[in-house]
């Protein structure tokens, strides 16, 4: 693909590529998450079972990345299922195609091997993303995702425990 007059090449993340992204990621949200791309870059190349994060490259360095990967069998269901976890693109490449790139290769990664669905999940305010999720075919998953406030819950329980007690 061509980004201008330079060449967009997608290829595997690998584990020389945390630097950047965290470059990358600090220019879009303005954290240092040092850390956080450490293990997550080290979970999708190191314990996957099967590798589908991917980088985009113009000029030999890296402007994008899509990170995930795929589960057998998570929550009830049978059928594996690809997780994409993290879409990144430079300030610079952004709406130019590069996220599209590289979801499409993924794509077509997945269908190689067989994977009949990949997941995500975002923030409600995160209109740009959801707008290109939504072009790209993703809809609402059949799914009720739920969250408990860990003080809250502890209170619940300690009061039910409290009930038990009682009787």
């Amino acid at each position: 693909m061509e980004h201008g007059n330079q060449e967009l090449t997608i290829r595997n993340l690998n584990a020389e590529d945390g630097a950047r992204l965290v470059k990358m990621d600090e220019a879009a949200s303005g954290r240092k998450r040092e850390a956080w791309y450490e293990g997550r870059l080290h979970r999708a190349l190191e314990e996957s079972d099967i590798q589908v994060s991917l980088g985009a490259e113009a000029d030999g360095t890296l402007v994008g990345a899509i990170m995930g990967t795929v589960q057998f069998g998570e929550f009830g269901q049978a059928e594996p299922t690809a997780i994409l976890d993290t879409v990144l693109v430079d300030s610079e490449f952004g709406r130019k195609g590069v996220a599209s790139a590289m979801l499409g290769q993924l794509l077509e990664n997945l269908a190689g091997l067989r994977i009949g669905r990949l997941r995500t999940q975002l923030a409600w305010d995160e209109l740009d993303l959801m707008a290109f999720f939504g072009k790209s075919g993703f809809q609402p998953a059949p799914r009720l995702v739920l969250e408990l406030d860990v003080e809250e819950g502890l209170r619940l329980a300690r009061a039910r425990e409290e009930s038990a007690a009682e009787v």
